[in-house]
């Protein structure tokens, strides 16, 4: 699925790469070809889940009915503040950069990047899905630049396999 991210990617042309350090994003990174450029940075870590680290929400909700990340968090993680505040550094830093920046990061940790681009809450996050393998865009709009989210959640680069959550 990552290499199907090469092709879409470069029509744009990039200032910056950036990935989080760790495995997923990193490698994925590289098999969409940006892996010689890329930037890593611990701000674009996925949420410390904590003592949650490892289990499916299914797992989770056996033994707190109802509960959510968004909701309820993760005992001995990162709250939402924290991680809303490492995605406060990165919307800063990219828009500090001139041009573009690519971005290879995790769901969570992303959906609350998109949230805070446009100034809402790090819990907003919760609004944006967001599949694997997918491509967004935050950008500006108008003379204003007002911060908008340009392009959510696109999958149509991953033809012919199926998205996750989608129809088979």
């Amino acid at each position: 699925m990552a290499t199907l991210l090469g092709d879409p990617l470069h029509a744009w042309n990039f200032a910056q790469v950036w990935t989080s350090p760790l495995s997923r994003a990193a490698e994925t990174c590289a098999l969409a070809g940006y892996g010689d450029v890329a930037v890593r940075r611990d701000d674009l870590m996925e949420w410390d889940y904590g003592d949650h680290e490892g289990r499916t929400s299914a797992e989770i909700r056996t033994e707190q009915p109802g509960w959510t990340l968004w909701k309820y968090g993760a005992p001995h993680g990162e709250t939402l503040e924290q991680i809303g505040e490492r995605a406060d550094r990165v919307v800063t830093d990219a828009r500090a950069v001139a041009g573009d920046v690519l971005i290879f990061s995790h769901g969570h940790f992303l959906r609350v990047l998109a949230a805070r681009w446009v100034d809402l809450a790090p819990d907003a996050g919760r609004l944006f899905l967001l599949d694997t393998g997918s491509i967004s865009s935050l950008g500006f709009e108008g003379a204003a630049a007002q911060p908008v989210l340009s392009c959510w959640n696109d999958t149509t680069h991953l033809r012919g396999r199926p998205t996750p959550g989608g129809p088979p």
